[in-house]
C-alpha cells in the first residue's frame, strides 16, 4: 500500500475514535436532560434551570425559618370599652325611627352642636331589633364620658334594649317614641288605641319590608313639615322590617335611666294616649308639644332644648 493510502487510514480512524469518546463523555450529562413531565415539579418562586445545562440538587428549606404573616390591606383597631359616667353630659347619641334614616335629625344635630355638645347620629338598618341595637351600641361605645341617648319613634324601642347596662348613657329621651316594658313589643303597645291614620298608607313589599305611602307620607307623618321637604324626606325614606314590629325587648333602660318623654299631641302614627300611657308608665318627665309625629324635624329647636335641659338637669347631678 501506498504512503499516501496509509495516512488516509490513519486519519479515518482517528475521526471514529474521537467520536467514540466524545458520545462516552457527554452521556451523563444528556441523562440529566428529561422529558417535562419526568423533571420533579420546582418550588415556587424557584427560576426553571436551562434545559441543555446540569443542575445541582436544590438545598434542602429551612424548617425553622420564621414565616412571615400574612399582609392585611388594613389594620384592625379594637372598639374600646364604653367610658365610665363621669362629669358633666356632654355627649347625644340620636337614634331614628321607621321611614326616615339619621338625617331627619340634621336639625336637632344643629341646635345641639350650636349648645356645644358633641352629637352622633345612628345609622338603623331597619332589619331587625338586634340590627338596630347593635348599630346603636357601636356608637355609644365610641362616647368619652355620659351620653343622652335619644329615640323618635321606633328609636324607643332601640333605646330601651341598647341603654339598658351601659355605664356611659345618663339619662334616655323619647320623642314620639315606642318605650316598651320587658318582653313588650311595639305591636302590643300599638294595640293600646284604635289604628291611626298613618297605618293605613303603610303595605309591605315581598321582602317583607314595609313602605309609608308617599301620598300620605306628609299628612299622616309629617304634616307640620314644608311639602318641598316632606318630598325628599319620602323618596328617601328608610323601610323597616315588619318582623321589628313584632319583637319584644330583653332589657328595659328606663327603669334604670331618668327619662324623659317629648309627647306629641297632633301625632297622626302614634296615639297621644298611647305616648301618654308609656311616659307615665316609666315615670319620665313629660314635655308636650303641638307636633306631628316627625317632631325632630318640625320642631327641631324645641327638641333641641328638651334635650339640653335633661342634660344640664344631670350634670348638675354629677
Amino acid at each position: 500500500m501506498s504512503p499516501k493510502r496509509l495516512l488516509r487510514v490513519a486519519a479515518l480512524c482517528l475521526c471514529f475514535a474521537g467520536a467514540g469518546a466524545l458520545a462516552q463523555s457527554t452521556a451523563p450529562a444528556a441523562s440529566l436532560i428529561m422529558a417535562p413531565e419526568a423533571r420533579p415539579a420546582s418550588a415556587p418562586g424557584t427560576p426553571v434551570p436551562d434545559q441543555a445545562a446540569p443542575t445541582a440538587a436544590p438545598a434542602p428549606a429551612a424548617t425553622d425559618a420564621p414565616t412571615a404573616a400574612p399582609a392585611t390591606p388594613f389594620a384592625t383597631v379594637p372598639t374600646p370599652p364604653a367610658a365610665p359616667m363621669t362629669g358633666p353630659v356632654r355627649n347625644v347619641v340620636l337614634v331614628h325611627g321607621a321611614f326616615v334614616d339619621g338625617s331627619s335629625w340634621n336639625g336637632v344635630v344643629a341646635k345641639l352642636q350650636q349648645k356645644g355638645y358633641h352629637v352622633s347620629s345612628v345609622q338603623n338598618p331597619l332589619t331587625s331589633l338586634a340590627d338596630d341595637v347593635a348599630a346603636t351600641r357601636r356608637v355609644l361605645a365610641r362616647q368619652d364620658g355620659p351620653t343622652m341617648l335619644v329615640g323618635h319613634s321606633w328609636g324607643g324601642v332601640v333605646i330601651t334594649e341598647a341603654g339598658a347596662n351601659a355605664p356611659n348613657v345618663a339619662g334616655l329621651v323619647y320623642v314620639a317614641a315606642i318605650a316598651p316594658d320587658l318582653h313588650e313589643s311595639t305591636a302590643d303597645l300599638m294595640k293600646r288605641a284604635a289604628p291611626m291614620p298613618a297605618g293605613k298608607g303603610i303595605t309591605t313589599d315581598a321582602s317583607g319590608f314595609l313602605w309609608l305611602d308617599r301620598a300620605k307620607y306628609r299628612a299622616d307623618f309629617a304634616a307640620d313639615v314644608p311639602e318641598n321637604l316632606t318630598r325628599v324626606l319620602s323618596a328617601a325614606q328608610q323601610p323597616i322590617a315588619a318582623k321589628a314590629f313584632g319583637e319584644t325587648v330583653g332589657q328595659v333602660a328606663w327603669k334604670e335611666k331618668p327619662s324623659w318623654y317629648v309627647l306629641t299631641t297632633k301625632d297622626r302614627a302614634v296615639s297621644p294616649d298611647v305616648e301618654k300611657f308609656m311616659a307615665e308608665r316609666m315615670g319620665a318627665k313629660v314635655v308636650p308639644i303641638a307636633s306631628s309625629h316627625l317632631a325632630p324635624v318640625s320642631h327641631a329647636g324645641a327638641i333641641a332644648d328638651v334635650i339640653d335641659r335633661a342634660a344640664r338637669e344631670l350634670s348638675r347631678q354629677q
